[in-house]
């Protein structure tokens, strides 16, 4: 099986075109030496991928005949990846900030909602006149027309 298809096929890549893309890019490598799409995969290779900074390490058990269940991966696949790289990935997810702190900037539609379902409804539909709603400021408008 071609390498680009193996990857993809054990969900290591979302779509064959980026397993691709990733192998091109000289991400990906059996043994010591970068290899290309139509590379063949075998039984007992050791295959190196660069992904997401992290240098992952798995070795081929048995190669699958199409893409297979997240179950399944564990039977084609051993992962020999060091536990360094996997420490490396949790603490760069620990330290970005996904979401912004409470306050700062404008408010996302998920706060819009939160905030029109603590008050209630909305204050617009309140009002059915708008001159009602805005009388105070058209009536200030059309006496400093008059005065002027």
């Amino acid at each position: 099986m071609r390498i680009d298809k193996f990857l993809w096929s054990i969900r290591f890549y979302k779509t064959r075109s980026i397993a691709t893309e990733e192998i091109k890019k000289n991400r990906v490598s059996i043994g010591e030496s970068t290899v290309k799409s139509s590379k063949e995969v075998k039984e007992g290779d050791v295959i190196k991928i660069r992904k997401n900074q992290i240098d992952y390490k798995i070795k081929v058990i048995q190669i699958p005949k199409s893409r297979i269940g997240a179950k399944l991966v564990s039977l084609h696949i051993k992962d020999m990846t060091d536990k360094e790289q996997y420490e490396i990935l949790k603490m760069r997810k620990m330290t970005q900030d996904y979401y912004r702190n409470r306050g700062e900037g404008r408010p996302t539609k998920k706060d819009r909602r939160e905030m029109d379902d603590y008050v209630g409804n909305d204050i617009a539909t309140d009002f059915t006149d708008w001159d009602d709603f805005f009388g105070e400021s058209s009536n200030n408008e059309t006496d400093e027309k008059e005065d002027k």
